[in-house]
């Protein structure tokens, strides 16, 4: 009696890695996409951190490919940190004179506007603070896996949910409060 193989399988056949890996990809994608963002707060620098997320996942397929998911969260996080690092030895650059502040165009939504006051937010935060928050509550992870991948003890994690959580309220209701004042 012949054992099948073990793996996943499309119409009778195995899959490559290759094809495991691209599939895994397409489906990771967005949310990858969403964290990063999320953690470095700007478009472009987001999509740099999940290409370099998934350059080093497709590196080490053979490793990710047990838990693709928590892996591809950790090396996220990992890449947006070595981002955080390459910024601060870097000089702050200074626009000048001919940079001209375009308002937003009517055709993006409220939505947009929440989720870019959320990621403004979000910079104000300290690095584990903002990193903990986007895992818990973005990625969705318990409080175990979140001081797992981060390896911080599950009481730092809750305490800094805590206060994250406390100056994101805080820092959110700031500009209402200000435009009910004028």
């Amino acid at each position: 009696m012949e054992r099948p193989e073990i793996g996943p399988h499309v119409a009778g056949r195995r899959l490559s890695q290759d094809e495991e890996f691209r599939r895994f990809a397409a489906e990771a994608l967005p949310g990858l996409l969403k964290g990063a963002y999320l953690l470095v707060g700007d478009v472009d620098l987001a999509e740099d951190a999940v290409q370099g997320t998934l350059l080093r996942v497709f590196k080490n397929w053979h490793h990710a490919r047990e838990a693709p998911r928590p892996y591809s969260r950790a090396v996220l996080v990992s890449v947006c940190r070595d981002h955080w690092r390459h910024k601060r030895r870097r000089p702050r650059e200074i626009l000048t004179g001919g940079a001209v502040n375009e308002p937003h165009a009517t055709a993006f939504s409220d939505a947009f506007d929440q989720r870019d006051a959320l990621a403004q937010a979000l910079r104000e935060l300290p690095r584990v603070q903002r990193e903990i928050l986007v895992l818990r509550f973005y990625l969705d992870l318990p409080v175990t896996d979140t001081a797992r991948l981060l390896e911080l003890p599950e009481g730092t994690v809750k305490s800094n949910t805590s206060r994250g959580l406390e100056r994101l309220r805080a820092l959110l209701s700031t500009p209402a409060s200000q435009e009910n004042a004028c």
